[in-house]
């Protein structure tokens, strides 16, 4: 089992890139009540460059775009329901592979078509980040997000970011309302 984060949070991920190369990034939650109604929750992730922009569109890894150009992020596809134990969307990073220009990758997660169905975080139960080596299938960090975000439709559950030759994890969990184009125009994307 790994290090529980509260929010705002960080851990070191390894010393350097060449101790930790794959890891998954998992992400989970239920509807907060047996028999609600389905919640998809659309995860994805968004490496930045030191100017906290991506830099091309192509570095926004969702359920549209399952690969950055190399390979280096990749998702694992589109759970739409939310039902069911352990991960329901992972998205897999290839440390070793992200160019030097990349210092942080954040993971943004909203309610698709949260005003249409009347859906936010306060119905989700459950929800979490959870970090783990792709080599040996460890735990390494995990961060279960409380429900207090009632009103919120999309919310970064966390970020990796780069400190000097190693990769850091802070847990986040800072909501809003916006949705996932929303969320990539604050990166300079124009999804």
């Amino acid at each position: 089992m790994g290090i529980d984060l509260a929010k705002g949070g960080s851990v070191a991920l390894g010393e350097s890139t060449e101790i930790l190369t794959h890891i998954t990034v998992g992400l989970g939650w239920d509807p907060n009540r047996p028999g609600a109604e389905e919640f998809d929750l659309d995860a994805s992730a968004i490496a930045l460059q030191k100017s906290d922009q991506a830099p091309s569109l192509s570095y926004f890894v969702y359920y549209n775009n399952l690969s950055s150009p190399r390979g280096e992020i990749m998702h694992r596809g589109d759970n739409l329901t939310g039902e069911g134990a352990g991960d329901d969307e992972q998205i897999e990073v290839r440390l070793d592979l992200l160019s030097s220009a990349i210092t942080r990758i954040v993971f943004p997660v909203s309610i698709h078509n949260a005003d249409y169905r009347h859906q936010s975080f306060g119905g989700v139960h459950g929800a979490y980040i959870r970090i783990v080596n792709t080599d040996t299938g460890d735990e390494l960090v995990r961060y279960d997000l409380s429900a207090t975000a009632t009103r919120d439709t999309s919310m970064l559950f966390g970020e990796l970011h780069r400190d000097g030759s190693g990769w850091h994890f802070r847990a986040l969990g800072e909501g809003g309302v916006a949705g996932l184009a929303e969320i990539a125009r604050g990166y300079g994307l124009d999804a």
